[in-house]
Order: structure tokens, then sequence, then C-alpha cells
């Protein structure tokens, strides 16, 4: 075996041991905020406590994204089909969405809750109170230290630790909301800190709705602009007099995709060679590993259709 392909297969097996050990400590964090959110849940019941209702249902979601993204790790093995010829990735991004739009709903509920006891305060336990967001606390700062030994290069980890950042600021809210009820009885400051935690999840649910729609809409990834694209394969491959119908979308974030066409010199020789040096140039500026290049000689079988106007 030569060196080369000893090196690439080291890398390969690396990276899937990197992957396998990322996907095990998500599913344990998964199963962790799972389970402590039902047990939010019910002392948030049980104290009257808004904050900690708030904090479970962020922490539902958090649970949610954590098992999205250690599904993402599993259907990811799986290979395209017939039916899927593209493979599963945009599973993962249609679910984000989906949860995107449910943590709107459980943002609403929490802000219309939070008036309700404004107008008509009700009894909190404190005490109850502050031991369940203090566990709450340190689960997920456990939870923090599992995904901070993850892969931090995979997309899918820094995500979760992202949810796991927010739902660790929602646990010191009702801790600190707990405090200031043992401390003074003022028991209006549950609902406010649990509208600050719903805050908190609007700002999740608006990014992951931006960004899974963008996706979705198949919206041009970010840092790849087609004008520029066309602008620097001609620079890069001489053979190449004009690149035009250039499109660039994304199957999920890790997974960009380009097709093009380009005009090349009636005198080159071996056509293939030009679209190897394109997908080559494509790989290596942009880091886009599936490409489709339609080579033209005269005149663009597409004439009639029109070309995407570039960015200002």
């Amino acid at each position: 075996m030569s060196a080369h392909s000893h090196s690439h297969a080291h890398s390969h097996d690396h990276a899937a041991h990197a992957a396998g050990a990322s996907e095990r400590r998500i599913g344990l964090a998964a199963l962790l905020t799972g389970f402590f959110m039902a047990a939010e849940f019910a002392g948030g019941i049980i104290s009257g406590s808004l904050a900690l209702i708030a904090d479970a249902g962020h922490m539902l979601t958090d649970s949610a994204g954590l098992t999205l993204a250690w599904l993402g790790f599993r259907l990811a093995r799986r290979p395209a089909d017939w039916k899927r010829s593209y493979g599963y990735d945009r599973f993962g991004v249609l679910v984000a969405f989906a949860n995107g739009l449910l943590l709107f709903a459980i943002a609403g509920w929490i802000v219309v809750e939070a008036v309700h006891r404004f107008r008509a305060p009700s009894p909190v336990l404190g005490g109850v109170m502050f031991w369940v967001a203090l566990a709450g606390l340190i689960v997920n700062l456990i939870a923090f230290r599992l995904l901070q030994g993850g892969d931090h290069g995979n997309l899918n980890v820094r995500a979760a630790a992202l949810h796991v950042i927010g739902d660790l600021l929602g646990s010191v809210a009702a801790l600190a909301a707990a405090l200031v009820i043992l401390a003074t009885g003022w028991t209006p400051i549950d609902p406010i800190l649990s509208v600050l935690v719903a805050l908190l999840i609007l700002g999740s649910a608006a990014r992951i709705v931006r960004d899974a729609g963008h996706i979705l809409l198949q919206g041009t990834p970010a840092g790849l602009d087609p004008h520029e694209i066309g602008e620097t394969i001609k620079a890069s491959v001489p053979e190449v007099r004009d690149v035009h119908h250039v499109h660039a979308w994304s199957l999920s974030q890790e997974r960009p995709i380009i097709t093009l066409h380009a005009r090349v010199s009636d005198d080159v020789g071996a056509p293939e060679t030009v679209t190897a040096a394109i997908k080559a140039h494509l790989k290596s500026r942009y880091g886009v590993d599936h490409a489709t290049v339609e080579l033209e000689f005269e005149h663009c079988a597409d004439a009639d259709k029109p070309h995407p106007r570039p960015r200002a």
C-alpha cells in the first residue's frame, strides 16, 4: 500500500472515529436533558413557577435539537437510493424548520401565561423552585461538558452546544427568581424572568427558521457569490471564455452544490480536462465537492433563459 493511500485511509478512519465519539456524546446529552426536562416541568407545576416551566419548555426544544443532531449522525451513514438520490441530509433541515416553528409557539404561550400571572399573581414555592433550578443548572453543565469533548469542527456539535448554553441561561434565570422569592417573597420576579427566557427561545427560533428556510428555498450558501464564482473560474482555467447560469444551493449546511455552464475555446483538445479543472477549482477555493459543469463551444442550449443578476 502506498504512503498516500495509507494516509487517506488513516484520515478516513480518524474522521469516522470522531463522528462516532460525537454521536455518543450528543446521544448522552439528549437523554440527560430529556429526562430532566420532564422532572423540571413537574417541579414547575408543583412549585407554581412559570420560570421553571419556561425553562422546561426551552429544555424540551434543546432535547429535540440534540436528538435531531444525533439522528443526523445516524442518517448520514445511510446511502442514497433511487428515491432519494441525494441521500437523507435534508431530513435534518426539515425537522429543524419544524422545531423552530414549535419554539415560536412555546415562547408565545410563555408570554401569554406571564401576562396572566402579572394580572393574577399566584403563590410560588421558592424552596422547591430553588432546588429544581439548581439541579437543572448542574444537568446543563454536565451536558455542556459532554459536548465540549466532541468534534468542534462539526456543525451538529457546535449547534448542540449553543442549545445547551441557552438552557444554562434559562436555569440561571430560574435560580435567580427562586433566590429573590426566598429572600423577599416578591413573586412577580418569576413571570418577569420567564419572559426573558421566552426571548431567548424566540432568538433561537428565529435563527433556526431563517437558516433552515434558506436551505429549503434553495438559497445561495454564505460565502458563495455566483458572479464571483464565474470570475474566479475564468481567471484560474485559461480555456474558459465565459461562465453563466451559475446556481449555488445546499442540501444541508455542510453540503453546498453548484451547477454552471462554461463556454470554452474551440481548440480545446480534451474537454474532460477542463471540466476536471473547474471542479478542482470549486473544491479547493469554495469547498464544494458536488458540482455539475456543462461545457459549451458556441451557443448556450438555454440561451432563452434569463441569467441570475449578480449582487450589487
